[in-house]
């Protein structure tokens, strides 16, 4: 294992893990929250279970309530800690190269699952839960976590990057969202929200590429790595994408750069607020961004696939997430197998998964259940047709082709290239890209 501990700047931090809605950066020792469920019953057998997002121990202990009671033969006691997101995948990557000290089960980032697979890995497989149910699943978000056929992390969403469009000014613009079907339908709708109301059609982000530019590749069927793990981030794709973000800032006129440098910021919030801008492009998992922090948008905000860069382009990009592991040093391997996919992979933990969470469960098969369908927050603010969308893109979700420098090429893009490109506007797309991936480079060839 090359690169044991990467830390990654405020967008890795802050923005990759926020697709589970966590996070911290504490150096305590202890952890942030604890909850033992099943402590009161007799023989039961005890797993660990380590997080870095509090509100995921909701569904764990969600899960193991209901596994006790419809096994009380096999009784569980569970224990459940969340750790700031550092430290939990620092200690846990130092106790599976020592071999001891890890949990029996524990969530690993998607952005550092890639350092968990080098070598032999040091976790349990899971096809014989994951197999049977794949072809009712978004495949593409299993294969982030599998090397050489065996599938490791289970997945906690699908984060289906949409558009979110507030109507109110779409309507004031006199546009029918329905009609933007490519980027180039996207400018010239753009064009006409400028043109007459208050707003911007969008913001570009600086400090955030999983909220533009990382998506916007994805939906082009690219990553920043290739299937080999060669970089890839001076290609020709990557130089034009980043010169449409660009252009529809300076040359278009219809977008500006994101207040706070990310769409996940205080200023932000109220920037959308107020009617800032008329889109935002953002995974599913946004959606509760809107009801915490933006409730003055309730009604206004309709949900849409991405613009494709072509007709009949991929609309959508799995963006965020978080793999459910378990690890080699459990002593109950088994049960602690069975019980991750109970909670994670069974039909009603798929559920659980939007009822307890608000994530896009991975198995599209439970998205027309009456559980998925009946009101809730996310309805009431939005509509109905969450899932009727997420239908539509299911099959236009490509796979991430993450590696160990991922985290290199996040720093280089949003200390660098977003900077000197879409900011101070120092260099071109094409010399940006360039340079970053000299630097990258560099750093690979380190090691």
């Amino acid at each position: 294992m090359k690169k044991m501990l990467l830390l990654f700047l405020f967008i890795a931090g802050m923005t990759l893990l926020a697709a589970c809605g966590g996070g911290g950066d504490s150096d305590d020792a202890a952890a942030d929250e604890k909850k033992v469920i099943g402590d009161d019953l007799e023989n039961a057998t005890e797993l660990t279970y380590w997080t870095f997002v509090g509100q995921h121990i909701d569904l764990f202990e969600d899960a193991a309530i209901r596994w006790n009671e419809e096994n009380p033969d096999r009784p569980i006691k569970l224990v459940a800690e969340a750790y700031p997101f550092d430290q939990m995948h620092n200690n846990l990557l130092l106790s599976l190269q020592s071999g001891k000290g890890a949990p029996d089960i524990s969530d690993i980032e998607l952005g550092r699952f890639a350092n968990y697979l080098q070598g032999d890995p040091q976790l349990e497989p899971m096809n014989e839960y994951v197999d049977p149910v794949l072809e009712q699943s978004v495949q593409s978000r299993f294969e982030i976590y599998a090397k050489d056929g065996n599938y490791y992390g289970i997945p906690t969403h699908v984060g289906a990057t949409v558009m979110y469009y507030n109507t109110e000014i779409m309507d004031e613009a006199g546009v029918d969202i329905d009609s933007i079907e490519t980027w180039d339908d996207f400018v010239q709708a753009g064009k006409q929200v400028v043109e007459n109301t208050d707003s911007v059609m969008w913001n570009v982000g600086t400090t955030d590429w999983l909220m533009d530019y990382w998506p916007m590749i994805s939906q082009q069927k690219t990553d920043m790595f290739d299937e080999n793990g060669e970089l890839i981030i001076d290609s020709q794709t990557h130089i034009d994408t980043l010169q449409f973000l660009e252009d529809v800032i300076y040359e278009h006129e219809i977008a500006e750069l994101t207040p706070g440098g990310m769409n996940q910021s205080e200023e932000f919030y109220g920037y959308m607020n107020d009617g800032g801008a008329a889109a935002i492009l953002a995974p599913l998992w946004y959606m509760g961004r809107f009801i915490d922090s933006m409730p003055d948008l309730e009604g206004k905000i309709a949900i849409r696939p991405l613009p494709a860069w072509e007709e009949g382009g991929d609309r959508s990009a799995g963006m965020g997430g978080t793999g459910t592991v378990v690890t080699n040093q459990t002593e109950h391997a088994d049960l602690a197998k069975e019980f991750l996919a109970y909670a994670k992979l069974s039909e009603e933990g798929s559920i659980n998964l939007w009822k307890v969470l608000g994530f896009d469960p991975p198995r599209w098969d439970v998205w027309e259940s009456d559980e998925v369908r009946e009101d809730n927050k996310y309805y009431q603010y939005f509509d109905d047709s969450i899932f009727d969308v997420l239908a539509e893109v299911k099959d236009e979700i490509n796979e991430l082709n993450l590696t160990e420098y991922t985290p290199d090429v996040v720093t280089e893009y949003n200390t660098n290239v977003a900077e000197s490109v879409l900011r101070q506007q120092a260099q071109s797309p094409e010399e940006a890209l360039k340079q970053a991936a000299e630097t990258v480079r560099s750093a690979m060839d380190r090691e």
